[in-house]
């Protein structure tokens, strides 16, 4: 075996190995969504959903009020992207595309990042949605999910870095009426939708 080749070998084991070295790292480091996500559920929420004015664009409705989607919006605004801009930037150069659920004749800034209906279709058109993945392990932290919970009502959280003990689903950071908490219920409603918005 000559040299060269003892050579290539070698820096091919060290890539293989540097490359599962970085993985196992960047496993172990949740995502800076999750992180700012989790921090939501150190605070008192109340849920509630009606309709406010607030500002454009970064504007938020009181810290101590939201609902599911706040979540997700919160957690996206900590680490620098504002859905509540892109969603309504998108909106107005294709308002017609978007779910006519709410019998508007244009966009509104003030609510319509905070509707799942929206969300859901906003990151169809961003290609994040994920098709065909069912089984736990095809959901990874920083993941956003929604589900129809009774009453046709849309719900949307974001997949934990940690699982749950009993069961080992991955956990979900969501509000579902008693403020942010991270628990078990991925696989406890219908699954709507499935989605990966890389940004970060």
């Amino acid at each position: 075996m000559t040299s060269i080749r003892r050579t290539g070998i070698r820096m091919h084991r060290f890539l293989i190995a540097f490359l599962l070295l970085a993985a196992s790292v960047s496993a172990a480091n949740p995502p800076k969504l999750v992180d700012a996500a989790r921090e939501q559920t150190r605070n008192p929420v109340i849920y509630d959903g009606s309709y406010a004015r607030i500002a454009y664009p970064m504007g938020d409705v009181p810290a101590n009020r939201g609902v599911c989607t706040d979540v997700v919006i919160r957690a996206y605004r900590a680490i620098g992207i504002d859905l509540q801009a892109l969603v309504h930037e998108d909106m107005r150069a294709n308002f017609h595309l978007y779910p006519p659920i709410w019998g508007l004749s244009k966009p509104d800034a003030n609510v319509d990042h905070r509707r799942v209906p929206n969300l859901q279709k906003f990151l169809e058109r961003a290609e994040a949605q994920l098709h065909g993945a069912s089984a736990q392990s095809a959901y990874l932290p920083g993941d956003l999910v929604t589900w129809m919970l009774p009453g046709n009502l849309p719900h949307i959280g974001i997949i934990s870095d940690r699982r749950a003990p009993r069961s080992d689903h991955p956990l979900v950071i969501h509000n579902i009426g008693a403020g942010p908490v991270e628990d078990d219920i991925l696989f406890a409603y219908p699954i709507t939708g499935h989605y990966r918005y890389r940004v970060q």
